[in-house]
């Protein structure tokens, strides 16, 4: 078996579902000491970042002859849930593909950017210059991980081992997370005139939201990102059948790309609701912003995408979702993706083609090879 799939299967076989997502969950710590004692059998000079409790980053160092450039690469170790898999830890193979929860998000990239250290050992090592393995936590969630990571590495360019198909991402979009209330007036549901529905107010953001999507995906498309979208992501409210609901709160996402903010997004969803109020002035409701993180784009005419042709990469293609690349470039560091390809990002049926996860290896080992 190749030394990349040996690894992959073991990442998989180590839950490492992220705790924010699904309380109770182990987190990143058990595959955390995996890949450092894999890192350190490989020769890497290996630290660890405590960025939550029981949830650390793990770097590990390989140094060149002389002093040169650096590079990163870097994933994530976190994985959403796994409700409605059957035996989620258990690597399967099956015509050419690893199944199994983080197979394709992201541990075949992992696996990967690891056992590409042994490709360059095997090779003479690097004659110069410095490459940093960083496997960070949290991705899935807040890139809490990211966000310490940058706090201390540094780096002249990085690739993010998200799945790409083999292809180099060369940028990705942005998202907001937002919370809309409405309130209403509770009252016996005999009694209509004492009551004042907030569900129901509910429904007519719920159709100006519709509305603002249609538009934003009706826009020229963004020649890397395509164009924005907003989704209602989560709606609750009232308190029993024979009552008038006081209250309703919507969660929605809006996916931003390049030239669209948290803060511009706000003011979207202020004129909508300033909108309604105009038609209703009993109409009341508030918006806030939840989180964000910024689109993403590496910077035109860098060297890293043709770089990472000549290795033996594919053509350049933008990406709908957000990655930690966005943290990296906003600390400095210029960073495109490439990782192997598979299905089931999410779903209940993931994984990772074998093949592309050996290619990508020798792939980013020819890179640290030819780029430091």
């Amino acid at each position: 078996m190749d030394p990349a799939i040996r690894l992959l299967r073991d990442l998989v076989a180590i839950n490492s579902v992220n705790p924010t997502l699904v309380p109770g969950a182990p987190g990143e710590a058990e595959i955390a000491g995996a890949i450092a004692a894999e890192m350190r059998r490989l020769g890497l000079d290996v630290e660890t970042q405590q960025v939550a409790p029981g949830r650390p980053n793990t770097i590990g160092v390989l140094e060149g002859r002389v002093a040169g450039s650096t590079l990163m690469f870097c994933g994530h170790v976190d994985t959403v849930g796994v409700a409605g898999m059957t035996d989620p830890f258990t690597p399967v193979e099956k015509d050419g593909r690893l199944h199994g929860r983080g197979a394709q998000d992201m541990k075949g990239g992992v696996a990967a950017m690891i056992d590409a250290v042994r490709v360059i050992a095997e090779q003479g090592g690097l004659q110069s210059g410095r490459l940093i393995l960083a496997a960070v936590v949290d991705e899935e969630y807040a890139s809490l991980g990211a966000d310490v990571l940058v706090t201390k590495w540094r780096a002249d360019a990085a690739i993010v081992t998200e799945p790409t198909d083999l292809q180099i991402g060369v940028g990705h979009k942005g998202f907001a997370w937002a919370e809309i209330d409405t309130r209403g007036r509770a009252a016996h549901g005999s009694r209509p005139r004492d009551g004042r529905d907030a569900i129901l107010r509910m429904g007519r953001v719920l159709g100006a939201l519709e509305e603002r999507d249609r538009e934003l995906q009706s826009r020229d498309p963004h020649p890397v990102m395509g164009t924005g979208s907003l989704h209602a992501s989560i709606i609750e409210g009232g308190r029993e059948l024979s009552s008038y609901p006081d209250r309703c709160r919507l969660q929605m996402e809006r996916r931003t790309v390049v030239g669209e903010t948290a803060e511009s997004f706000m003011g979207e969803l202020e004129q909508i609701l300033a909108t309604l109020r105009q038609h209703d002035p009993e109409f009341d409701a508030s918006a806030k912003l939840l989180f964000s993180r910024p689109p993403y784009e590496v910077p035109a005419g860098h060297e890293l995408p043709r770089a990472l042709a000549d290795a033996g990469a594919g053509g350049t293609i933008g990406m709908s979702f957000w990655t930690d690349a966005a943290i990296l470039g906003g600390a400095g560091i210029p960073s495109v993706l490439f990782g192997p390809g598979g299905a089931g990002l999410h779903s209940t049926e993931e994984y990772v083609v074998i093949e592309d996860v050996i290619a990508c290896r020798d792939v980013l080992a020819k890179l640290a090879l030819t780029w430091l």
